[in-house]
C-alpha cells in the first residue's frame, strides 16, 4: 500500500471514531468529506438543537508541538470557513452554525482520548 493511501485509511479510521462519538452524543450526520477547491470539511452534522456543525477531525500520536487541537491553525480555519460558506450557499441553509474540532490522541488508560472542542475557532 502506498504511504499516501495508508495515511488516508488511517485518517478514515479516526473520522469513523469521531463520527461514532458525535452520534453517541446526539449529533446527526448530514455529509462526510465535503470537498471544494478551497478545502475539505471532515464531517457536517446537526446537533439536537438543530445547529449545523462543521467538524474538523484531528489525530496526533503525540502532544508534542501542541497536539491535535493546535494543529488547526489560522490558515486551516480560513480554508474551513471558505468551504463552509460554499456548503451553506449551495444548500441554501439558514440556521445557526459553529465550527468544532474533535481532537484524538493516545491515552495511557484507554485506547484513545477524544476531546470535543465546541466553537473551536473562538478558542484560538
Amino acid at each position: 500500500m502506498f504511504p499516501s493511501r495508508l495515511k488516508k485509511n488511517i485518517g478514515q479510521q479516526y473520522e469513523d471514531l469521531a463520527l461514532a462519538f458525535l452520534q453517541q452524543n446526539g449529533a446527526t450526520l448530514l455529509q462526510r468529506n465535503y470537498q471544494t477547491r478551497y478545502g475539505e470539511i471532515d464531517l457536517i452534522m446537526q446537533d439536537q438543537q438543530h445547529c449545523l456543525l462543521f467538524v474538523e477531525v484531528r489525530f496526533r500520536s503525540s502532544k508534542s508541538f501542541g497536539g491535535a487541537i493546535s494543529s488547526v491553525d489560522k490558515k486551516k480555519q480560513h480554508k474551513l470557513i471558505k468551504t463552509a460558506n460554499h456548503f451553506i450557499s449551495s444548500q441554501l441553509i439558514d440556521q445557526a452554525m459553529r465550527f468544532d474540532v474533535i481532537a484524538i490522541s493516545p491515552a495511557a488508560n484507554k485506547q484513545h482520548e477524544i476531546q470535543w472542542l465546541k466553537n473551536a475557532f473562538d478558542e484560538f
